[in-house]
């Protein structure tokens, strides 16, 4: 079941959210919304009350966009023994010291709390959230995450009304004069973001100041770091500005994503983990240029052992690299071709005599300088994904995503005696496969140019167990929480 909570006062962006529900479905799946407003989350005085309240409404904009089923529980069902003396979830304070956290201390408690006994009860495979409120979708992306709850979150690009406005069920609070009062977030966002992607530095104080003169009360102006709701660093790539006013009565928030290039997503990890496999139908998947840097080692590795040279010889290795060309073409049927000096070596770059050779090889600094300069100038535009062993650390290091990608020797052995065998070669028992992982890992992790080390701020993943398809949705997530849909589309999940 994919599921879509809602507090009602429907309109068209959870409509959307319904139709992007539809649109995941496989199989016999189901697309349920509810209708819940729910009081953990309002403070004193908010609109509690008065927040928008009509259930038949909300029944034809949930048949009309796709929805299955429309749930609308009462305070009995989400809190049966009241409101005072249910669990509460407690949001991490790193996560809601900004932007509306600030400002309205307990909601996202609230919102956590109510999120967890809904999904408890419901128990979907997807969550289907709008990224207009990013930092709620956020902290529930954390949320799943941190507990371990079985459930996918999706987000869906902010929808918006024809003069620009965020769809919210507030927007039926404002007169037509605020209306068009209101109508100047979004002109403003969207300046700011195109004087960015200009090469302008961000300016959240004019943002605000110009936000004042228009007679609007402006509650925060905050440019953040997308997945960790901190203040971002002005040289981040890729960032989140965001903005809470009251215009009249009625508060609004609002967003643009701040982007300085296209993103980039370094995935490192041991031989045998399958970084190849994932990381081109992930790339597929999110529109990404696919950088196979492991392709380009083993390129070398071949015309090393072409020319007759020692693999382990750096000084007899150097020479070799001049006026050496490498050529990758685009993906075409998740293959990317690749040539030496213009002879297409896409096959032979995969055999065990180049397998064996490609550390010592790629472990020269001659090497590794050659190709971490020319890697570097193909992701001076971003838009790409690259794998291999240093991409995180070394190659991309401002990447918006890293990841080590990593599995058990055993199961890497497996994987390798099943390449071999699909490729026509001769497949060693495992045990001998298995104790050439382990050396190859303890070789990688110990050479003095760029050994195999996990960055800093990547995210390990162990793939064990998991099938393609799920560690390339596994990718998607975390990619998600730091691109938003609506800076860099990709993918429908």
């Amino acid at each position: 079941m994919h599921f879509v909570p809602t507090m009602g006062g429907l309109h068209v962006g959870h409509a959307t959210l319904m139709a992007h529900a539809r649109d995941l479905v496989k199989g016999s799946c189901s697309v349920l919304a509810s209708v819940y407003v729910n009081p953990l989350q309002f403070g004193p005085g908010e609109d509690f009350a008065r927040y928008p309240r009509d259930f038949e409404a909300d029944c034809c904009v949930a048949a009309e966009a796709g929805a299955d089923a429309i749930w609308c529980p009462d305070d009995g069902q989400i809190y049966p023994k009241g409101v005072e003396q249910v669990f509460r979830v407690t949001v991490p304070s790193s996560l809601q010291t900004h932007l509306c956290g600030a400002g309205r201390p307990g909601h996202f408690n609230g919102v956590a709390t109510v999120v967890s006994r809904l999904l408890a009860l419901v128990r979907p495979a997807v969550l289907v959230l709008g990224e207009k409120d990013w930092q709620q979708l956020t902290i529930l992306r954390h949320l799943v995450r941190d507990l371990g709850l079985p459930v996918r979150v999706s987000g869906c690009p902010t929808v918006r009304e024809p003069d620009g406005l965020a769809c919210s069920s507030r927007n039926r609070y404002l007169s037509a004069a605020e209306r068009d009062q209101a109508s100047l977030l979004p002109r403003l966002l969207r300046e700011a973001q195109q004087a960015v992607a200009a090469g302008q530095p961000a300016d959240a104080a004019r943002l605000q100041a110009a936000l004042i003169e228009a007679g609007l009360a402006v509650e925060y102006v905050d440019i953040v770091d997308p997945s960790s709701l901190q203040p971002a660093a002005a040289e981040q790539h890729c960032r989140l500005l965001a903005l809470a006013v009251r215009c009249g009565t009625t508060r609004l928030i609002d967003h643009a994503v701040l982007m300085t290039r296209s993103p980039i997503v370094a995935i490192d990890g041991p031989a045998g983990a399958g970084k190849s496999t994932v990381t081109r139908a992930f790339a597929e998947r999110m529109g990404l240029l696919y950088l196979d840097t492991g392709a380009m080692y083993r390129a070398v590795t071949w015309w090393v052992l072409e020319q007759g040279v020692d693999p382990t010889d750096a000084a007899a290795v150097e020479p070799c690299l001049e006026g050496l060309e490498l050529e990758l073409d685009p993906l075409a049927d998740g293959v990317q071709a690749v040539r030496v000096n213009g002879h297409g070596v896409t096959e032979a770059i995969r055999d065990p005599r180049v397998t064996a050779n490609v550390s010592a090889v790629a472990a020269h600094a001659c090497v590794r300088q050659l190709l971490t300069a020319q890697q570097q100038r193909m992701g001076q535009r971003g838009g790409l994904v690259a794998e291999g062993r240093d991409i995180g650390t070394a190659v991309f290091p401002d990447a918006e995503l890293k990841v080590f990608l990593t599995a058990t020797p055993a199961e890497r052995a497996r994987r390798r005696a099943a390449d071999l065998a699909s490729r026509g070669f001769e497949v060693p028992d495992l045990t001998t496969l298995e104790a050439q992982i382990v050396e190859r890992d303890q070789l990688d992790s110990s050479r003095e140019v760029a050994p195999l080390v996990q960055a800093e701020d990547a995210t390990e993943l162990i793939t064990d167990g998991m099938t393609i398809e799920a560690v390339i949705d596994a990718l998607d997530d975390l990619f998600r929480c730091r691109v938003p849909a609506e800076a860099w589309p990709g993918s429908a999940v």
